[in-house]
Order: structure tokens, then sequence, then C-alpha cells
């Protein structure tokens, strides 16, 4: 069954998920662009603020056929107003829209479009529980091929780019930015 048609389930991150997260965040695809500490200090740090919901993000796991093979989150541009004044000189970005953050952490789970699959997924639950976000809106930086090509494959159209602050600083500020509109049917 090709990736595109398998279903992909999600469900909110747990502290339990937390030794399969720090060694995703170590695979050299992942490390590459998200710059992210994989001790397990750095992951309570940064993760468990959402697992107990006091940081506004969603955070979920997907898995497909019952195997975990990556990582989404979602936020609320209301929630980060910083992010909204950083991307203001490259895009006008509506307070209740929301930014989704991604990665496939399997390594034999890449490039088989399980990644746009776990987008499509949340995307289509983000018009249920959001209704009020016009769209969403994703700032990929433009040396990450695989990463932008991923929302093109969910229904993203690149709207802008411009310079944004890295996730790796190696990577220079170089950014696309995507947006999905809510569909007239999610209304």
């Amino acid at each position: 069954m090709p990736a595109a048609d398998v279903p992909i389930a999600l469900r909110r991150l747990a502290r339990t998920d937390f030794a399969m997260l720090s060694r995703w965040l170590a695979e050299p695809d992942v490390a590459r662009w998200w710059n992210h500490q994989t001790s397990p200090e750095a992951i309570e740090h940064d993760f468990g603020p959402a697992v107990d919901g006091s940081d506004p993000a969603e955070i979920y796991i997907a898995a497909t056929q019952g195997r975990d093979f990556g990582l989404v989150q979602r936020y609320t541009f209301e929630d980060n107003p910083g992010y909204i004044e950083e991307l203001a000189p490259v895009i006008e970005v509506p307070a209740p829209a929301l930014s989704i953050d991604y990665f496939v952490g399997e390594p034999d789970a890449l490039r088989q479009g399980l990644g746009a699959a776990m987008i499509r997924t949340l995307v289509d639950a983000t018009w249920h529980d959001y209704p009020a976000a016009p769209c969403i809106v994703v700032p990929v930086s433009a040396g990450n091929v695989a990463s932008w090509r991923v929302p093109e494959r969910a229904g993203f159209v690149r709207v802008a780019e411009g310079p944004l602050t890295p996730d790796n600083p190696i990577h220079g500020t170089a950014h696309f930015v995507y947006r999905i509109e809510r569909p007239r049917t999610a209304e």
C-alpha cells in the first residue's frame, strides 16, 4: 500500500516517548536541521511542559500500522506573538493561524510519503479542532529540500521567502514560507 494511502494515527506525546524522541533527535537527518540537545534533561526541559499542559503546543507521535515513525507539533500564533513579529518582514500572519513543525524520526520510514501523510492527518484535524483558524503557515529552511517538499505534497503552497532565524545557525537565514487555507468544506 502506498504511504499516501496508509492510515496515520496521531497520539499526544507522553514522557514514555522521551527515550524514543531523544533517539530520533540524534538521527543525522533530524539532528542536522533540528539542532536539539538529546540528553534526558534537555528533552524534559523542552518537551515536558507540553506533556504537562503548561506549554500550549500540541505535540503528537505519528504511527502507521502500529509503528511510531515521526513527530508533528502544532501551535497557534496567538500563543507565540514573537513568532508573528519575526515573520512580519516576510509575510503577514493572522493571529488565529497555526504553524507546525515535523520530522520523520525512523530512518527506514524516510522517503515513503509518510511525512506528507502525517501532515495531512494533522491539517485535517486542525480544521475541526480550531474552527477560527483561517490557515496554517509553515516556514522551512530553504536549504532543507526534503523538508519543504513535504508540505508541498501535503497541499501547502509556497507564498513567501525571506530571512528568518534558523534552528541550526550553520544553515543560514533563507527560508521558504508555506501556507494552506481552510477549505470551504471545513467551515
